[in-house]
Parts: structure tokens; C-alpha cells; sequence
């Protein structure tokens, strides 16, 4: 992850910005995802689920058309690991949107933001121009979307209501099953990841999924961001290898 925040799409061009998209429009979808799987990537959004295996789900679904969405409508009190993200470097979770809708076959991609989130929403705006401008946002089309504050707006079934000009209500059945403007001939597979797990994407790509398993456990490979805050002398965001224990964030970190 960024040590400072990423200025400009030549900063981030000069640092090894966009050569992941263009790895993964040379290597197909398939290499993508496996790539992705080999890696032991999960969710950080709370499941851990493998994210490899959720791509390829909505890759190998049979009905024609799909959806991609990132998930940066961060709600859980005293979180701001997704927020640091955006406004340090938008560019990185873009070009990771970018590589998940190509590998998933997706039509058409949203990021979900909350509207209240202002500071970020114009980080976002100004890197997707600047990446369209450069041709550096890949074959799909991805839209940014503002939401409302409310804390259900950040639950993925919920947040695929918003997109679709509804209240924030979440679905029963999972958007890899039933995903935007399903109906009943066609259930539109989409995929959904949030923000940290797509920044982690660009990287997988041009270090390669051994390079990530390098850190972490052997279950669950690689860093995770994590908020310290309320009765500590440090508080922050902080990168953390997984399996760092709770003990240590608080007592040796924080």
C-alpha cells in the first residue's frame, strides 16, 4: 500500500501504475483468475472469502450478461482503512476494478460510494477521468455512484439496490447468483469486492501470487490494513501482515 498519498496518474504510471491492466488484457480472463486464486487473496471486507473462486463463479455462470462492482461504501464504526486507501491512491483500486470486471466478463462496472463521502468522491472522479483520458481504464466502463449515509447501504446485496435507485434494503439471494437489474430470463451474475481487496489486485498482477504469499499465514496470504483508534497512544491506519494478533495491534502498535 501507498507510504504517501499518489498525486497525480504520472506518479502512479511512474511507480509500476496500469502495467497490471495491461498484463491482464494480454493474459485473458482465465490467467487472471487463476492467478488471483493461486494467490490465497480474501475478501477484506469481513467473509474472507477466496476471491479467486467468487471471480471464476461469475465468469463460468452460462447467462450472457454480468456486473462488476467495487464496494467503498465503508460503515462499521471507527473503521477507515478503505477511506486512507481512496484518498491516498484511487488510482490502485481503479485499475483493480478495471482487472476484476475483465476477468469476470462484465459488461458495465459501478464503484458504490456513500455521498457523504466527499474528500473521496473527488479523488475517485479525478483519477477515472484522468485513466479514461490515458486509455488506462480497460474495455469495460465503470461509473461511479453516490449513495446514502445509512449503514445498510455498505451490505453488498443492499448496496446493489442503491445502484438500481432503491432504498438500501438488502436481497435475499447473493449477487453471484441473482446480481443488478436481474430478472426472471436473466439473473445477471455480478461480482462484488471492496476497496482493500481490489487495491491488492494491481500488485498480485505484476508481483505474481508468490510474491504474496510471501506474507501472512498460509491460509490467509498477504497484509491487511487495520484501524486502531479510541483509548491508544497510536492511533491510525496500519499495514499489518495476517496473523498479527489483536494482542499485538493493541499493545506493541497501538
Amino acid at each position: 500500500m501507498p507510504d504517501g498519498a499518489v498525486s497525480s496518474l504520472d506518479a502512479y504510471v511512474e511507480g509500476g501504475g496500469g502495467r497490471a491492466l495491461a498484463e491482464a488484457l494480454k493474459r485473458g480472463p482465465e490467467e487472471i483468475i487463476d492467478e488471483v486464486r493461486r494467490s490465497g487473496l480474501r475478501g477484506r471486507g469481513g467473509a474472507g472469502f477466496p476471491t479467486g473462486i467468487k471471480w471464476r463463479t461469475v465468469r463460468e455462470d452460462p447467462c450472457p450478461t454480468k456486473y462488476f462492482v467495487c464496494n467503498a461504501a465503508e460503515g462499521e464504526p471507527g473503521t477507515f482503512k478503505d477511506r486512507w486507501l481512496l484518498r491516498m491512491n484511487p488510482y490502485q483500486v481503479v485499475e483493480g476494478v478495471a482487472i476484476a470486471s475483465h476477468a469476470v466478463g462484465a459488461k458495465l462496472a459501478y464503484i458504490a460510494i456513500k455521498a457523504g463521502f466527499e474528500q473521496e468522491i473527488v479523488r475517485l472522479r479525478g483519477a477515472m477521468d484522468e485513466m479514461m483520458a490515458r486509455d488506462l481504464i480497460g474495455p469495460v466502463p465503470v461509473e461511479l455512484i453516490a449513495g446514502p449515509d445509512e449503514y445498510l447501504f455498505g451490505e453488498e446485496k443492499a448496496l446493489l439496490e442503491v445502484i438500481e435507485g432503491n432504498d438500501p434494503l438488502p436481497r435475499i439471494v447473493p449477487p453471484w447468483m441473482e446480481g443488478l437489474f436481474r430478472t426472471l430470463d436473466s439473473p445477471n451474475p455480478t461480482g462484488v469486492n471492496n476497496v482493500e481487496t481490489l487495491a491488492n489486485v494491481p500488485h498480485i498482477l505484476r508481483e505474481g501470487a508468490d510474491w504474496f504469499r510471501s506474507f501472512g499465514t498460509d491460509d490467509s496470504p498477504g497484509t491487511m490494513l487495520f484501524t486502531l483508534c479510541g483509548d491508544v497512544r497510536h492511533p491510525g491506519v496500519y499495514e499489518l501482515p495476517m496473523g498479527f494478533s489483536l494482542r499485538e495491534l493493541v499493545y506493541t502498535v497501538g
